[in-house]
């Protein structure tokens, strides 16, 4: 079994908090994307804003649709693994979580919001998004703790693996932790974040993968087509993906935070664990393979998913320097994790009390939203081979020849369609919460 079975009425009303949390920030990410992709789109860039608007739109998108989406969506199935103890922990959890995203969406509008564009977690220098970070981390955390404290396995793969993702953001948590206690005076600025959310932030994304991977096969369960593995393979093969993460200790021991042996063991703790995953990535395969036939949501988020990500994986052994190639690895993981949480939102909607999602226009959005986003990352590639650079908009893109152009007018249209498909997935999840069952 890869699904989660047998969850009570506390574990379905705290997922039913943190799935409205987590489709709040990606439709919130999703406004600030049309705002992006028209930003770096030649011929429409110079009729917006440019520096510091693009930049803080930036920080807020990644952050709402990264570190928001995601942890709000870990949280659902933390929740839904687990019993309804310490139910006041969880609601506390989602409280603070919901209040520090207000405080980081509203934060731009503040004075003195001076954007730094560091990687995982980016920041804006202002101290009401200082708040909401420190909230809505609190929330997450409480969140997670609580998940370790009522999780029992007893034999059920699924809730395992939502174990061991749980035990992963607590790894990222404390390296973290770690990082602010111990890094040195001397680094400030956008240097300073960048070491502070270095560990924990490759940390984390074992936790995302391992979820998504959980994730393709419940779909593939849903779909009746799940490879049928005995406890002890199922759990070896999860084990197998969170592994990596017993060298965090040693890596936390042997090289101080901000060094450049802390920056280069964590990133190759991600170039060489990360295939780890592709056991449970061939059973995907396999069962997507067993589907070809069908036509439903699952299935569309199955095959749209599991394109993205490998897509996503195959750039990141292709960069070679800083430019746009680095951000058209990373959307692709990252949309693959999206599309993958997306598909299961649309198995556990009914199960938490909501209508379902069916219809023409469940069954197209993933295809629309991954193949936008499919076209976004061939142009970031494109032109990152061209030398275009990273996190610059505009003129500063220094746009000249046009290959250049080309991708990046590529980037620019994917872009713009996956935002259509991100606003049908809202629209989709909001019918089926107005038409909720008694």
């Amino acid at each position: 079994m890869f699904a989660l079975t047998g969850f009570d009425k506390t574990a379905a009303r705290l997922a039913r908090a943190w799935l409205v949390l987590g489709i709040a920030a990606l439709a919130g990410a999703g406004l600030l994307a049309i705002l992006l992709a028209l930003s770096r789109t030649p011929g429409v860039q110079d009729l917006l804003p440019q520096g510091d608007f693009f930049r803080a739109a930036l920080i807020v998108h990644v952050d709402l649709s990264v570190l928001i989406w995601f942890m709000a969506f870990a949280a659902v199935l933390w929740s839904l693994a687990g019993s309804g103890r310490f139910a006041a922990v969880g609601t506390a959890s989602v409280s603070l979580a919901a209040l520090g995203t207000l405080l980081m969406v509203v934060s731009p509008f503040f004075p003195d919001a001076r954007p730094l564009l560091n990687n995982y977690i980016p920041i804006l220098r202002q101290p009401v998004f200082f708040a909401g970070l420190l909230l809505a981390g609190a929330g997450f955390a409480l969140a997670m703790l609580r998940g370790m404290a009522t999780i029992r396995v007893a034999g059920d793969p699924a809730r395992l693996a939502v174990l061991l993702s749980a035990l992963i953001g607590a790894a990222a948590f404390v390296a973290t932790v770690l990082a602010w206690a111990t890094l040195p005076d001397t680094l400030e600025g956008q240097g300073y974040f960048e070491m502070l959310f270095w560990g924990g932030g490759h940390v984390l994304q074992f936790q995302h993968a391992l979820l998504a991977a959980l994730a393709w096969l419940w779909l593939a369960q849903e779909l009746g087509v799940s490879p049928r593995l005995t406890f002890f393979t199922s759990s070896l093969v999860f084990a197998l993906a969170a592994l990596p993460v017993l060298a965090v200790p040693v890596i936390l021991l042997a090289a101080p935070a901000g060094s450049g042996q802390y920056i280069a063991y964590f990133a190759r703790l991600m170039e060489f664990g990360h295939p780890l995953l592709l056991p449970l990535m061939v059973l995907a395969l396999i069962a997507l393979w067993r589907a070809r036939s069908q036509s439903s949501p699952a299935k569309s988020a199955l095959a749209a998913s599991l394109t993205l990500f490998i897509v996503g994986g195959v750039l990141g052994y292709l960069i070679r320097g800083v430019n746009v190639v680095i951000p058209a690895h990373y959307h692709g993981a990252i949309v693959g994790v999206t599309l993958a949480f997306m598909g299961l939102t649309y198995v556990l909607l009914p199960k938490l009390g909501f209508g379902e999602a069916n219809g023409r226009m469940a069954r197209w959005q993933p295809y629309v939203y991954g193949g936008g986003q499919l076209l976004h990352v061939l142009g970031l590639a494109w032109s990152g081979g061209y030398g275009v650079q990273r996190k610059v908009a505009g003129a500063e893109q220094m746009l000249v020849t046009l290959p250049q152009k080309l991708g990046m007018g590529l980037m620019g249209l994917g872009g713009l369609i996956a935002v259509i498909g991100g606003v049908m997935f809202v629209l989709i999840c909001l019918k089926a919460m107005l038409n909720r069952r008694p």
